[in-house]
């Protein structure tokens, strides 16, 4: 027996042998190991030097829109109006109802409403003005009874007793300007009115219209009849959702609020009034639906508004009376009733 370790060594060559052999493979495992932890120290190193780098990165992403710099007030415009990437649709969709406002009676409630404008913004460039973006869009919005909320066809007016046609809003474009950091003056872009309160961003917008009438005649600096109206959009949203540069869209409740004449269709003849529109909506999230008798009504009428216009429509915006125009012209040049 080798009992020793001399008797390893020579009694038991064979096994002197083994173990000479055995002392040459854990000096080659020890090398190993210290390679191994070599290695191992270097890719901790490099891991941590990605990881010190992805931090970075995503701090520059999670950096806060600052509204004071014209380029992320550009930002903050897109991200609160348009879709989620260039060129990827929005929808915004909007409920309310309409009320007359006669001097000397208490206003009616008229009809109720459901609308949706469905857009793109691109992006644009200037070398100039720099980078920004330009929306495109049409619009609808459906005359309903305020009683059992069915789309109105035809509606008796309470003033004259004479039943009309109701022509809905069916506006095809309604683009904008595009939007630069700096503005045609030159000047840089900036959002006043926008305002924070809390852990909310508000965005109210006042438009006051007044232009020539497409239906007024060609004297109306002379005897009136000019179009007069006013629109109020009250954006809101979570500031944290706009202001994180990490997230590419923001999604926005809205309130709108329209003054304007009568719609042509109501046949008014010049009687004193305006109609007041009053609604809310927001921006939906993908996947969200529109209620079933807008959809219903865009698939059988109005199939062009299940999307944007292309993101380079050049075409003159329209409204209520460019169309309520064309469709009189139209039928009287085919000899039929207005």
């Amino acid at each position: 027996m080798c009992e020793t370790k001399h008797d390893v060594l020579t009694k038991c060559p064979f096994r002197a042998n083994l173990s000479g052999q055995m002392r040459k493979s854990n000096n080659f495992w020890r090398k190993g190991v210290a390679v191994m932890k070599c290695i191992a120290g270097l890719c901790s190193r490099l891991a941590a030097g990605v990881a010190l780098a992805g931090l970075a990165w995503g701090a520059a992403l999670a950096r806060d829109l600052d509204p004071a710099v014209p380029a992320d007030a550009v930002e903050i415009s897109k991200r609160m109006q348009c879709g989620a990437a260039d060129g990827e649709p929005a929808v915004f969709h909007w409920s309310g109802r309409v009320y007359s406002r006669v001097q000397g009676e208490p206003d009616r409630l008229l009809f109720r409403g459901e609308g949706m404008n469905v857009r793109r913004c691109v992006a644009v460039e200037d070398p100039v003005r720099g980078k920004g973006y330009r929306m495109v869009s049409r619009e609808i919005m459906l005359f309903l009874d305020p009683k059992t909320g069915e789309i109105l066809r035809e509606w008796k007016n309470p003033w004259t007793g004479e039943t009309v046609e109701v022509m809905q809003i069916a506006n095809d474009p309604v683009n904008s300007r595009p939007t630069y950091p700096r503005t045609a003056d030159g000047k840089p872009f900036s959002i006043p009115t926008l305002m924070r309160q809390g852990d909310w961003l508000f965005m109210p917008i006042e438009v006051p219209l007044f232009y020539h009438n497409v239906l007024g005649g060609d004297y109306q600096d002379y005897v009136g009849n000019k179009y007069h109206a006013m629109e109020i959009f009250d954006f809101a949203v979570p500031a944290n959702d706009i202001l994180d540069a990490s997230k590419p869209t923001a999604y926005p409740s809205i309130s709108w609020v329209r003054i304007s004449d009568w719609m042509p269709w109501m046949k008014m003849r010049g009687r004193q009034g305006q109609l007041v529109f009053n609604a809310v909506g927001s921006k939906l999230r993908k996947g969200a639906a529109l209620p079933a008798v807008l959809r219903e009504e865009i698939a059988r009428n109005y199939p062009a508004y299940t999307s944007p216009p292309p993101g380079d429509d050049d075409r003159p915006n329209e409204t209520t009376w460019t169309v309520f125009r064309k469709l009189v012209d139209e039928r009287r040049s085919a000899g039929k009733k207005d």
